[in-house]
């Protein structure tokens, strides 16, 4: 049912609001540079999959910049992207969570709490469109802002394995700041779903 509610909805979308743009190719290039990274990070490869996440990073800051400039934004563009930055981002602390033998390794509840948090996102978005008949995909100032902290982390991490360096106590609040940025992330976008659950303004 909910498929078919899905296909529905997505046949009456205009064909200019599904093509692949150059900013959604840059989307689609973040997606495909997660697994490299990943086996690149997994085969102690640290200047390789650093260099690919900086890639990946920026073409996350590029494409939308880009779609505005153009005026490409797309139905397709703005679905593929959050889910491009949660493929990265969720990938990249996975594997120091897991393959991290050092003492900069992420712990695995964080990467449990974040999952957590992107399940109980997707779901709430899901419940909303089938209650309401729509969804309307537009991230908050602080969901940005969350996302682009988690990269420049990750890109931290990166550079500390790379040149060996163990900033130890900075690793422990660098990963508490961002379970409460997480959590507050979460708070946020369940009042937003609230709101848009029972009719109101998005805003």
């Amino acid at each position: 049912m909910i498929g078919d509610r899905s296909k529905a909805l997505w046949s009456t979308i205009p064909a200019h609001e599904k093509r692949i743009t150059l900013s959604t190719a840059l989307t689609i290039l973040r997606i495909l540079l997660t697994p490299v990274i990943v086996f690149a990070r997994m085969e102690g490869a640290w200047g390789l999959a650093c260099g690919l996440f900086i890639v990946a990073a920026i073409t996350d800051f590029v494409d939308g910049w880009l779609a505005r400039l153009w005026n490409e934004q797309t139905i397709l563009g703005a679905c593929l992207d959050p889910v491009a930055d949660k493929i990265l981002i969720v990938a990249c602390f996975a594997v120091f969570a897991l393959q991290d033998t050092t003492a900069l390794a992420v712990p695995v509840w964080f990467v449990v709490t974040m999952l957590i948090k992107e399940l109980m996102l997707c779901v709430g978005a899901l419940c909303v469109y089938i209650h309401t008949g729509h969804i309307e995909l537009r991230p908050t100032l602080l969901g940005k802002t969350t996302t682009a902290i988690q990269l420049l982390v990750i890109a931290w991490l990166f550079a500390c394995h790379f040149f060996v360096w163990m900033p130890l106590r900075t690793h422990t609040l660098v990963i508490g700041f961002l379970f409460c940025l997480v959590g507050i992330t979460l708070v946020q976008y369940g009042r937003i779903g609230l709101r848009l659950w029972y009719g109101a303004d998005y805003e």
